[in-house]
């Protein structure tokens, strides 16, 4: 298996080359381009994912569906289907914009910083789900109106980029 990149960044969002993924991620981390994605089943309901207490950053904290870092040369689209079957095992379809302009720098109480250009997406699962362990702990399907009340209540236990997401306002307005 290659090794896979991450798209570097300059402040316009302009591609000014590539990073291996496995060591782009520091106290001083480049900006890149990533997304992120809600999943949302026949019912309505929302896909949630702990993230897996190995992870290198935000070990053990809720957070969207999946997220990823489209390659070189890859279309958002083409990566959401990957990073799907990668993390979570499973299919996507009907993938559409959420939040396209999101960007976001957070750092991790280990000192390692995500620097993103972050395009957020909504897509419907359409095959099983089958997490791997390295990258999901767990998962629940909730309701999307829920997820803000207990964001709120608990900001520890999400990831930044999800807080920030929800408090652009679109999100919840968007989730449905």
């Amino acid at each position: 298996m290659s090794e896979e990149l991450v798209v570097l960044l300059d402040q316009d969002g302009t591609r000014i080359g590539t990073a291996a993924k496995a060591t782009v991620h520091t106290a001083h981390t480049p900006l890149h381009l990533a997304f992120s994605c809600y999943l949302f089943d026949g019912e309505g309901r929302l896909l949630m994912t702990r993230r897996a207490l190995s992870k290198k950053t935000w070990a053990g904290v809720w957070t969207n569906s999946f997220c990823g870092h489209p390659g070189e040369g890859e279309s958002f689209e083409d990566a959401m289907a990957r990073r799907a079957e990668q993390e979570l095992g499973t299919r996507i379809d009907s993938i559409a914009p959420l939040l396209p302009d999101f960007a976001y720098r957070a750092v991790d109480a280990s000192g390692i910083v995500e620097n993103e250009i972050c395009p957020v997406f909504t897509a419907r699962i359409t095959g099983d789900l089958a997490p791997n362990p390295d990258e999901v702990a767990e998962y629940a399907w909730v309701d999307p109106q829920g997820l803000k009340t207990a964001a709120r209540a608990t900001p520890f236990a999400f990831s930044p980029w999800l807080l920030e997401q929800i408090a652009q306002g679109s999100l919840e307005e968007n989730l449905q």
